[in-house]
């Protein structure tokens, strides 16, 4: 403004100042005019800024209005005495705040694919669900539910699919609750319920069964029924916690405990949060595990039913860690699986095996087929085929003398994927062969189409075949399907002569278990070589 001042006025002064010098006026009359000239110059600015001050009024509130929200986020309160055109903007800028307001409030707290409240806001009401309860001396449920199948469902259908069968559960599960409930979604297929005003433990029972039912009642989208289940975790305030964190922690845990176990619901205990804590430790020694040359390889011999003679080896892992002893395959298998390590510790004991199958064809033992098993993780694995190829070119050992075991399952996920897999190792002279057949699809389609070359007769099929006539029903038909589609068969767990003698009987090809040989270190199996052992055979 002063700038604007100087700018304006100094020429106008400078010109009437030379214009009075330039007269022949007395001294006096000449500063008479100019101090009257410099006064009206004034007025005239005062009046001009005053005009200037109401005219832009409007938009100097409309600016600090603005400001006023980018910084604190606090909507301004805008004067509606102004009726110009500057006024109607100082309106429409107050109404487009107020929406925009709304609309950035909605996407920070709710879900824009279902519209269920957030992670953030679910947070909130829970914290005032629970001062409510702690008031009224209630109890409330934290139920966190996961829904199944929802990645392989966006892989197969498309993510418009998966998109329709979240809102879709979204509303399922609403209806199942009462109006006092709360039901937000907190991640991709993760949903939470807190359950208000709850008498017994039983309403909670109630509704977590509904829930389930609902989930696994057939989706229908796109003319396709889809279906898919639940798994849910449940703590109760204040028996589990007051704390929000932990009961939104323990829930977290009870659900993934519900996971592991294929139940429907699981309840939070301490003895699940121990477990848990367990199983973190042991991820976390894992690790390391292979760094540090804790795993080893165990391994038991494969004998023919024809000839009594050793003909194959199948290689088990085991991990002995340094303060835990030997820990269980069944522990810290589906660890390694869950967090990817069981890649490079499956290339691992492909290459060990190898290796080692070719130092005792070194020592002047008969050539034996080692097998080894392949996880889920490790098969789709892209460079699958050629990480075999690296092995065994750089351990020398012959394709012909190598058997990957696949599970069933592991082999239906991806027909054509597997097809094409499989196709690939067959044609390199790789033996093939499906573990714990029966316990899975045993699809006779998938037989017929994949390049198999054995099928493994799971333990549990063994155990009591003597004795329950439903087993020994299942061996003989597997026994039977197989060699009339050509494939041996090699029975598991085979603990006792009577098991043995019935195989024996059925025509089975094969056996390993501990009534020959229990998994021995690679030193101990040498010695079994040195010493011939046969396994003695009705004539």
């Amino acid at each position: 403004m002063v700038i604007a001042f100087i700018g304006t006025h100094i020429p106008l002064l400078s010109l009437l100042i030379y214009f009075v010098n330039s007269t022949s006026f007395g001294l006096q009359l000449k500063l008479r005019i100019i101090v009257i000239a410099l006064v009206a110059t004034l007025i005239g600015t005062a009046l001009t800024l005053y005009a200037l001050h109401n005219l832009l009024a409007p938009i100097s509130l409309t600016f600090l209005g603005l400001r006023k929200y980018l910084l604190h986020k606090e909507l301004p309160n805008l004067p509606t005495e102004f009726t110009d055109e500057a006024g109607i903007l100082m309106a429409d800028t107050a109404h487009a705040l107020k929406k925009l307001d709304q609309v950035i409030n909605y996407m920070a707290n709710y879900d824009d694919l279902t519209g269920l409240p957030n992670r953030d806001l679910f947070r909130d009401r829970l914290q005032q669900a629970i001062a409510q309860a702690q008031n009224s001396h209630q109890m409330l449920a934290i139920i966190l539910l996961r829904l199944n199948r929802l990645k392989r469902i966006n892989d197969t259908l498309g993510y418009h699919a998966g998109d329709v069968l979240l809102r879709n559960a979204a509303q399922r599960f609403a209806s199942c609750m009462s109006d006092n409930d709360i039901l937000a979604r907190l991640g991709s297929n993760t949903f939470a319920i807190v359950q208000t005003h709850l008498r017994t433990v039983d309403d909670i029972v109630t509704l977590a069964e509904k829930i389930c039912d609902a989930s696994a009642r057939p989706f229908t989208i796109d003319q396709q029924e889809i279906s898919t289940g639940a798994s849910l975790g449940i703590a109760i305030y204040p028996n589990d916690s007051t704390n929000v964190e932990h009961l939104v922690s323990y829930a977290d845990t009870a659900m993934h405990q519900a996971q592991r176990q294929g139940s429907n619901y699981q309840f939070y205990s301490a003895d699940i949060n121990n477990s848990l804590q367990e199983r973190l430790a042991l991820e976390n020694e894992l690790y390391y595990a292979l760094d540090r040359g804790e795993l080893l390889l165990h391994y038991q011999p494969q004998v023919s039913l024809h000839s009594g003679r050793i003909i194959g080896v199948e290689t088990l892992i085991r991990w002995q860690n340094p303060t835990r002893g030997l820990v269980s395959p069944a522990k810290f298998i589906p660890i390694a699986e869950e967090t990817g390590l069981i890649v490079p510790i499956g290339e691992w004991v492909l290459r060990t095996a190898c290796a080692q199958s070719l130092a005792w064809q070194a020592q002047g033992f008969p050539a034996l087929k080692i097998a080894v098993n392949l996880s889920a993780r490790q098969f789709k694995q892209q460079n699958l085929v050629e990480t075999v190829t690296q092995v065994l070119d750089a351990t020398g050992l012959e394709p012909n003398y190598l058997e990957l075991e696949l599970t069933e399952s592991l082999m239906v996920d991806n027909i054509q994927q597997s097809i094409n897999i499989m196709q690939q190792l067959h044609n390199m002279g790789i033996v093939l062969s499906v573990d714990d057949f029966g316990t899975g699809y045993s699809s006779l389609n998938y037989l017929k189409r994949f390049p198999i070359h054995t099928l493994k007769i799971d333990q549990s099929f063994v155990r009591d075949l003597v004795v329950d006539s439903d087993d020994a029903a299942i061996v003989d038909a597997i026994i039977s399907l197989a060699h009339s589609l050509n494939l041996s068969v090699i029975a598991e767990g085979v603990e006792s002569q009577a098991q043995l003698d019935y195989l024996q009987t059925k025509g089975c090809d094969e056996v390993q278990g501990y009534y020959f040989s229990r998994p021995l270190p690679a030193n101990t199996f040498t010695q079994l070589l040195q010493e011939g052992k046969t396994l003695s055979l009705a004539v």
